[in-house]
C-alpha cells in the first residue's frame, strides 16, 4: 500500500525496524530538547503529514521500551490519525515516572500502525438478542 507523506522534519521517513514489524518508529522533530517532569504531558511535533486512503487510520502507540525503562507513554493510546486529517502529526507524551525525562530531537517517541477500519451504519431497534453474558462487564468473570 502506498501512502502520501510530506516530511518537514530533519529525519528519515518512518520505517519498519524488521521485516515482520507492525509499527514504524516516529521521531520527535524539535528545535530544542523538551523536559517532561513527572506527571507532565506535552504535544511533541513530528514534522510529518500524511494522506491515508479512505477506510484506513494511523494508530499512534507507545514504544514498549520507553514505557518500561522510563515510564513514558501516550495519553490517548492509541491516538488516531483519520484519513481526512492533513495537519502535522503531533504526539501527546506523558511522564508516568518519578523522574524528569528529556526528549531530544530525533528521539523515537512512539510507533505508528496503519489499520483498516469499517464505517458503521446504525440499525436502530428497540431490543437486542440475548447472550449468555448479558449485561455482565467490568470484571464480571472473576480472577482465574
Amino acid at each position: 500500500m502506498k501512502v502520501k507523506i510530506v516530511n518537514k522534519s530533519k529525519h528519515p521517513l518512518p520505517a519498519y525496524s524488521t521485516p515482520l514489524s507492525a509499527g514504524m518508529d516516529i521521531r520527535a522533530n524539535l528545535d530544542a530538547e523538551i523536559e517532561l517532569i513527572p506527571g507532565e504531558r506535552r504535544l511533541i511535533p513530528t514534522g510529518l503529514f500524511i494522506a491515508l486512503p479512505k477506510g484506513y487510520e494511523a494508530q499512534m502507540r507507545p514504544r514498549s521500551g520507553l514505557a518500561l525503562k522510563s515510564g513514558i507513554s501516550l495519553v490517548n493510546t492509541p491516538g488516531t490519525i483519520d484519513a481526512d486529517y492533513r495537519g502535522e502529526i503531533g504526539i501527546i507524551l506523558i511522564n508516568h515516572s518519578s523522574e524528569k525525562f528529556i526528549i531530544h530531537d530525533g528521539d523515537r517517541i512512539c510507533q505508528m500502525v496503519i489499520k483498516k477500519h469499517e464505517t458503521v451504519e446504525w440499525d436502530e431497534c428497540s431490543s437486542l438478542d440475548e447472550t449468555s453474558r448479558g449485561e455482565g462487564g467490568f470484571g464480571h468473570t472473576g480472577k482465574k
